[in-house]
């Protein structure tokens, strides 16, 4: 009964809160785009890059395909998730406007809605029913209550689609760079793909065990993972690239 009284008391709860500040990475969307970002930025240009030089070109043709791929690649990747991010913003607002209608023209059904939702987490009659009729006495909160536990959507960020691909874009550049940075060094192309494979993989593998640690998964696994798949692309890129040329 003490514990109870005290989540009552707005000065212990806030106190409470206070004290235990839970700390994260960043954003899951800004993790996620960085991700898809970097992955494809090292991948991509990696295996172009190995295509080419299997195809016995020189270094400073494969550069300047390479750059070109990544100024490419890098605009049609953030347009993808601002299209992505906006269609996600243009969705949540079409359900809220059909929350907003919903609990003025059937306020009952909306109501039995949320009985349900706090029944389902083990909350019974007597307890919801304050529940309800404090929501039903707040229509904007009701609405946000809807949204977020009938839909299981949350309010985007106004900025998000913006953020979204300036993130990918930036990310794929960098991750880009990488495996073409030899071929700014080496003049001759069988040098600077020896060093772009050497380079990216350990990119890879550094990357694949971040990504793993950031997003709760095995970090060894993942960065094996991540580099398998980076060598098999370049690898089949650069293979096919020999079979046509001979």
């Amino acid at each position: 009964m003490g514990e109870a009284a005290g989540f009552t008391d707005p000065e212990k709860q806030n106190l409470l809160l206070h004290d235990h500040e839970e700390k994260h990475f960043m954003s899951s969307e800004v993790v996620r785009d960085i991700i898809i970002g970097v992955s494809d930025g090292l991948t991509v240009p990696f295996a172009l890059a190995a295509g080419l030089s299997g195809a016995d070109v020189t270094s400073g043709i494969i550069l300047i395909a390479g750059i070109a791929e990544v100024a490419a690649g890098a605009i049609s990747m953030g347009l993808g998730g601002y299209l992505a991010a906006k269609s996600e913003a243009d969705h949540y607002m079409r359900e809220l406007k059909r929350e907003q209608e919903e609990v003025i023209e059937v306020p009952d059904i909306e109501a039995a809605e949320v009985a349900d939702i706090l029944s389902q987490y083990g909350v019974e009659a007597h307890e919801y029913g304050p529940v309800v009729a404090a929501l039903r006495r707040n229509p904007q909160a009701w609405v946000d209550f809807m949204m977020k536990f009938e839909l299981g959507l949350e309010k985007p960020d106004p900025k998000r689609a913006v953020i979204s691909a300036l993130t990918i874009a930036i990310s794929y550049i960098m991750g880009g760079l990488v495996p073409l940075s030899p071929y700014m060094v080496f003049p001759s192309p069988g040098e600077a793909v020896i060093a772009s494979v050497i380079v990216t993989i350990i990119a890879l593998l550094i990357f694949g065990f971040a990504k793993g640690y950031f997003t709760g998964n095995r970090p060894v696994m993942s960065a094996l993972q991540t580099a398998f798949i980076g060598a098999m692309a370049s690898a089949a890129a650069f293979l096919i690239a020999k079979a046509f040329r001979t």
